[in-house]
């Protein structure tokens, strides 16, 4: 298997040179009332969840990711995410993220090389603490998207998410709460909340690559 080289960069990156929190802030949702603090920290009864970040070289080696748009009757209803889920019993995050990635678009493990993890993301809606692998294929893959909970599976260039054009950032009203809210315009639905604050970590890392 012939992998893109930002795969040999992240599997000898140390954890401890990760941007972590530092990344993701970047894009999370801010209250604009400054007396709601929301809570950050995992908590006890955190339900263990993973998530595949999956990356293909295209066209002259630009790297690309793929995202899912997730159907209307399901967790995170209408909203742009990595493909994944909860953890279930007696398998490995890893196995976790591998598994519903088969499940929700087709690709098979057999595809995937995995280069490392990314930081955590405690998730204090759902009660869930979600761990992003990245994985590599040598090519793109055939998108089989699973109707139950992938309305479409598609790619994005990650050029176009270090592209300061496609970053965003408008006043939302969502249910009880008003915020600000970072997105990237990259689709025509926008990519925000978790799954844009662990891809702001991967962009950070991409960025890092490109530098040499």
């Amino acid at each position: 298997m012939s992998l893109h080289p930002f795969y040999n960069f992240l599997k000898k990156l140390p954890k401890e040179k990760l941007p972590g929190r530092q990344a993701q802030i970047k894009m999370s949702p801010e209250p604009l009332d400054p007396n709601v603090v929301l809570p950050k920290e995992k908590s006890d009864t955190a339900q263990p969840s993973s998530v595949l970040v999956p990356l293909f070289p295209g066209q002259n080696q630009k790297l690309h990711v793929i995202l899912t748009l997730r159907t209307d009757n399901i967790r995170h209803a209408g909203q742009i995410s990595f493909p994944g889920g909860q953890n279930e019993k007696n398998e490995s995050l890893e196995e976790t993220a591998l598994r519903e990635t088969e499940e929700e678009i087709g690709v098979k493990r057999s595809q995937i090389k995995l280069a490392c993890s990314i930081t955590p993301l405690y998730l204090y809606k759902t009660d869930n603490q979600i761990t992003p692998f990245v994985g590599f294929l040598d090519k793109k893959p055939k998108l089989t998207p699973n109707p139950e909970e992938v309305e479409e599976a598609f790619a994005i260039s990650m050029d176009d998410l270090l592209d300061e054009k496609t970053l965003k950032k408008e006043k939302w009203d969502l249910p009880h709460i008003s915020m600000m809210v970072p997105y990237w315009d990259i689709h025509r639905v926008p990519l925000w909340g978790a799954t844009a604050m662990m891809m702001s970590e991967l962009v950070e890392l991409y960025r890092e690559f490109l530098k040499g």
